[in-house]
């Protein structure tokens, strides 16, 4: 009995050192992916010929497979530079890349010599393997290297499904066909691991088969075997490390500890010459912002051309983005999800020791910014690329810092706050404060500051006041900037309530007694257009309130086929601003609903 119960603890310790060894290792392998923080996505193919959508075009019978394929022969790749190709993603501060070494098509950028396969060297006009040396390319540069691969194969005569309409066979009925096809992507992935040790996998179109066809702990295990610090992301069913929000930047942090947002800066994943519908560099910027103080990172796509090469467009972005990185890398890479939005309105990041917090702020005319909550003595603050000094007070626990002018970046500027130790923060809501305790505040822009964070937090103090739609009769003893600012925007204050959630708006906001008028708080200058993400309402109109222009307003990345809303981009002209705080008002189709993502791979392209 008793060998017995030393045999039972030792197997219980072994089990649990197995599995702390385990977490140790997935640790070690993730580090590279958390710290990276921004990779490139590369979207090359015979799609680019015609410019038009990847696989999809002939899967959804817009052009039949025939002529699709024709795309082959001009697919000259007669001006392709992985050299430049490999520094310009190097300036743009990425730290990886991903390359669709095979789309949904079935078109191998290596030379594959699995049974039946489709490549650039043997089929189309390039007449040579692509994918090797941008990989050598890449990884001369001091790059992570991950190779883009499609489970289905809508080219290969025995993989099961062919466009949206036809099917080649049910999987039950022609099991040995099944078979060929696993056996051919088998291969195909024993040599992109076998030949590249590519850093990671990037998995797509796992959702036309459940993983037991697949096989997909099968391919995991056969891949960590050969490759064991492979990292592979989450569309290989329920086999993967991170995972890759699609499009839309995620409204909340997503649940996983590792993910990725892919990206596209138009709307299309490869080259399409009519589609200039391209995010400016200043929002590429901001998305990048939004990812990091979430924990995440951004993959952004490129789509190079037939050619080889890359459309101006997407080059002025990459180096646009590159200056930005270059300058506030520290803020960036290696950094952790940042502080509550209830200490800081604006997007944060820690550093990797938590002893340092970065204030990311994309408007002009700063002037002073606000902390609160801070329970740790500030030993110091600096804007990242500035060499001056600038001044610092803490108050209690609120802090403020003065940004001068001549600190500001064109896009974001990035604030650094050091600690001597893991600062804490305590949780701090806006109180429920009178129009005397708002006017206690000795500067106007803080005033104003006080009364919009009190009524986004839905305490609005005019009802103890006479206070009507368009300002009239609004009595106060005080003839201040307050006062005229109050009598200004007074629709944006007559019985207004809790505006959206900071996750939705990069500010404070407010909605109108039947929710159908959202009304944005505005400060300073914004570097471009300001953002509204998951309002699921259309929207009728945008107006300057208490101004009355009328302003355009974009919707990015809005999935035709997915109910998940796009975002929406309004710019403001410079001189349509307010001196103290500009208000936006959207007119809706109804009462406001707002949406949140429970973020996973998208699951169809339809």
């Amino acid at each position: 009995m008793l060998k017995k119960y030393c045999f039972l603890l030792t197997l219980s310790f072994t089990i649990v050192f197995q599995s702390g060894a385990r977490q140790t290792q997935q640790a070690d392998k993730m580090k590279w992916f958390a710290d990276a923080k921004l990779g490139i996505f590369i979207h090359w193919g015979i799609y680019s010929v015609n410019g038009v959508s990847e696989s999809w075009s002939f899967f959804n019978n817009y052009l039949s497979h025939e002529s699709y394929m024709k795309q082959l022969t001009g697919f000259h790749a007669n001006q392709y530079n992985p050299e430049a190709w490999a520094a310009l993603i190097a300036e743009s501060g990425a730290k990886y890349t991903v390359i669709t070494a095979k789309h949904h098509d079935g078109v191998s950028l290596w030379d594959s010599k699995a049974m039946g396969a489709i490549t650039t060297l043997n089929h189309s006009a390039a007449r040579r393997d692509l994918l090797t040396p941008f990989v050598n390319a890449i990884r001369r540069q001091n790059l992570k290297t991950g190779l883009y691969f499609s489970l289905p194969d809508w080219s290969y005569p025995d993989y099961d499904v062919f466009t949206s309409i036809r099917k080649r066979y049910q999987l039950t009925a022609a099991p040995e066909r099944w078979q060929r096809f696993q056996s051919y992507l088998n291969s195909q992935l024993e040599e992109l691991n076998s030949q590249y040790r590519p850093d990671l996998f990037w998995f797509d179109g796992d959702w036309e088969h459940h993983a037991a066809e697949w096989n997909a702990p099968a391919i995991r295990a056969k891949l960590l075997q050969q490759n064991p610090s492979v990292i592979l992301n989450s569309r290989l069913n329920s086999q993967g490390d991170y995972d890759t929000p699609e499009q839309g930047i995620p409204v909340k942090r997503p649940a996983s500890k590792f993910w990725e947002l892919c990206y596209t800066m138009n709307d299309s994943w490869g080259y399409q010459e009519f589609d200039r519908r391209y995010k400016t560099p200043n929002m590429i910027i901001r998305t990048l912002i939004d990812c990091i103080s979430m924990g995440g990172n951004l993959l952004l796509d490129i789509g190079p051309k037939a050619d080889g090469t890359i459309p101006d467009e997407q080059v002025r972005v990459l180096k646009a983005l590159g200056r930005w990185t270059k300058k506030h890398g520290e803020a960036i890479f290696g950094s952790q999800a940042g502080i509550s939005e209830n200490n800081f309105r604006g997007k944060t990041t820690r550093s990797a020791d938590g002893r340092k917090v970065y204030l990311f702020l994309d408007r002009r005319n700063i002037g002073q910014l606000t902390v609160y909550g801070t329970e740790t003595p500030l030993r110091s603050a600096r804007v990242i690329g500035y060499a001056g000094k600038i001044t610092f007070k803490k108050n209690g626990s609120q802090l403020t810092i003065d940004v001068p002018a001549a600190a500001e970046d064109a896009d974001a500027t990035v604030v650094e706050l050091g600690f001597d130790t893991t600062p804490v923060f305590a949780d701090r809501k806006p109180g429920n404060l009178s129009l005397v305790e708002i006017a206690e505040e000795k500067e106007p822009v803080k005033q104003i500051a006080a009364l919009s964070s009190s009524v986004a937090a839905g305490y609005n103090p005019f009802p103890e006041k006479r206070l009507e739609p368009d300002g009239i009769g609004f009595e106060w003893r005080r003839k201040d900037e307050l006062a005229a600012w109050i009598k200004k925007h007074a629709e944006a204050l007559y019985k207004t309530g809790k505006g959206l959630p900071f996750t939705h708006y990069d500010g404070e906001s407010a909605l109108s007694a039947d929710k159908r008028t959202l009304y944005l708080f505005v400060k300073g200058q914004p570097t471009g257009p300001i953002a509204v993400k998951g309002l699921q309402n259309t929207i009728q109109r945008v107006r300057i309130v208490g101004q009355g222009t009328m302003l355009p307003h974009e919707i990015y990345n809005k999935l035709y086929w997915s109910k998940t809303p796009g975002i929406v981009y309004i710019d403001i002209p410079a001189k349509l601003l307010d001196p103290q705080m500009t208000v936006v008002a959207l007119l809706l189709d109804g009462p406001a609903t707002i949406f949140t993502e429970d973020t996973g791979a998208i699951q169809n392209n339809l």
